[in-house]
């Protein structure tokens, strides 16, 4: 099964594309889709909306996985941008005709590390060793992305 993990925000998109075999798990691709914070906000998000297309063209994903919004009440404009950015990507997705899951942040570090509020350092090491990575990934949304992918595989797994 091919997984295309998605961590969605305005400026900077990791994505983090894998094939899941039995329990062999090969990273496919992986890195951001940017954006400039000067650019007009349509703008911004047709790039990522364009982006995503041509991810999900270029690498043929069988499902697509985001985290599920947090809205913290202290930030509701972050949260209100960030759906923005979410909402292209799903719309992307449907125009695609790709299957989209998503998950809790706190379940995806419980598939990944054994724990719910696992710290972001403890899911990037565990990401690189899954994936028997020399080094960590510039970018945490990157790491973030592959950590859904890599849940995904986990959580659809069949049990033995």
């Amino acid at each position: 099964m091919r997984i295309l993990g998605i961590d969605p925000a305005l400026t900077v998109t990791g994505y983090g594309a894998i094939d899941a075999k039995k329990n062999n798990i090969t990273l496919i691709e992986a890195g951001i889709i940017s954006t400039h914070p000067k650019e007009a906000l349509p703008k911004r998000l047709d790039k990522i909306y364009r982006g995503v297309k041509k991810l999900i063209s270029d690498m043929k994903p069988d499902v697509m996985v985001l985290e599920k919004l947090y809205v913290h009440y202290r930030h509701p404009t972050t949260a209100y941008i960030l759906g923005q950015a979410r909402g292209v990507i799903c719309l992307a997705c449907a125009t695609e005709n790709i299957a989209l899951v998503e998950y809790s942040a706190t379940r995806v570090k419980k598939a990944i590390v054994g724990k719910g509020l696992a710290s972001k350092s403890q899911v990037q090491r565990m990401v690189a060793s899954i994936l028997n990575l020399n080094c960590l990934p510039k970018y945490n949304d990157v790491t973030d992305a592959l950590a859904l992918a890599i849940a995904h595989s986990f959580m659809t797994r069949p049990v033995l």
